[in-house]
């Protein structure tokens, strides 16, 4: 039984590290970190989980952490984790960090969106978690830096459309939709119940510090320089996450050139489900679960192809793809302790 820690338990990500694990049969949860509730019983916490998880969260312990655990998710903010993962890699830990600390190789392009970095030394091995796409570079990998919430819900989509060269990269736009989950648990007046409560807004629009992130895999994939139009939007709605893409295609595309594109990509990928032509992605069917909904159209009036995904923000956005790298990396299958049934309502 592979024994784990979550540094940062108490929130959201961390709590849906709890969440989904408590009920992972591969797994046993061995340490719960929380700096505000060190003491306190997770479930005093979240009451969701009583009677499923009865540890007490601790404070931080590097030594106490790597004597009880195998396998340390470090659900913390920015530039938290970078000060923390190089004592469990020299430990021989394996480490799976929810931040942005170690989602790029380049430190330079990761100072441009956020701070200075720490631990430079780690970011040629870290490995970008976006389990469908690097899933052979996972299972090698001792860290892996999990990818953003927007990311996931651009990637998935385009990475297939552009590595067949589908799509002119020079045209992408993409809109996206989060529930205010996605800012996290600590306070703050633009996700303030009356800030977002009958409010749908854009924000950060074309400085998202996920930009850059999108940017670097796309380029990455596409063996050239990209540079996508990214517009995030606040909508009154806990999690959930929609994104639609507005490309131009590379020639003339018919329907099932697309579907086959994706059917090549995904066919065997368990959380990517294509949606059929008469029905479009909705966060509804995705709550809870780490599936990303994935449907197009084609607008041949205007030559544009409209892509549509739908994932929860925590989950398949955060905890659960998480969850999916740590399997992959241990050798599981990559759905263990992830196909809880969606909700039909």
């Amino acid at each position: 039984m592979t024994r784990v820690a979550i540094v940062g338990a108490t929130g959201y990500a961390g709590a849906e590290l709890v969440r989904i694990l408590s009920g992972h049969p591969e797994v046993k949860l061995a340490v719960l970190t929380s700096r505000q509730f060190a003491g306190v019983r997770f479930d005093q916490v979240y009451p969701a989980l009583a009677g499923m998880v009865d540890l007490v969260c601790e404070k931080y312990s590097v030594d106490h952490i790597c004597d009880h655990a195998d396998v340390v998710f470090m659900a913390l903010p920015h530039q938290l984790p970078m000060t923390y993962v190089p004592d469990f890699i020299k430990r021989e830990k394996k480490v799976i960090d929810l931040s942005a600390d170690f989602r790029f190789n380049d430190a330079a392009v990761y100072e441009s969106a956020y701070q200075t970095h720490t631990a430079k030394e780690l970011l040629t091995s870290a490995v970008y978690g976006l389990s469908e796409i690097y899933a052979e570079q996972i299972e090698k990998a001792t860290l892996i830096g999990n990818p953003g919430c927007y990311p996931t819900s651009v990637l998935l989509p385009l990475i297939p459309l552009i590595k067949q060269g589908l799509l002119d990269p020079a045209t992408l736009v993409a809109d996206s939709k989060s529930g205010v989950s996605g800012a996290g648990r600590s306070l703050a007046a633009a996700s303030h119940f009356c800030g977002v409560n009958e409010s749908f807004k854009a924000y950060k629009v074309a400085v998202h510090r996920h930009n850059p992130e999108m940017d670097a895999v796309l380029s990455r994939e596409a063996q050239k320089a990209v540079s996508i139009t990214f517009v995030p939007h606040l909508v009154p709605m806990t999690r959930g996450m929609l994104t639609t893409i507005y490309g131009t295609p590379t020639a003339d595309l018919e329907a099932q050139d697309i579907i086959a594109c994706y059917s090549a990509a995904y066919s065997q990928r368990p959380f990517i489900r294509l949606c059929p032509q008469d029905r479009l992605p909705d966060t509804l069917h995705v709550r809870g679960t780490n599936f990303c909904d994935i449907g197009f159209k084609l607008d041949e009036r205007n030559n544009r192809l409209i892509i549509i995904s739908a994932i929860d923000n925590l989950v398949k956005g955060a905890a659960g793809q998480a969850v999916q790298n740590m399997n992959i990396m241990l050798g599981f299958d990559e759905t263990t302790g992830l196909l809880n049934v969606p909700f039909p309502m």
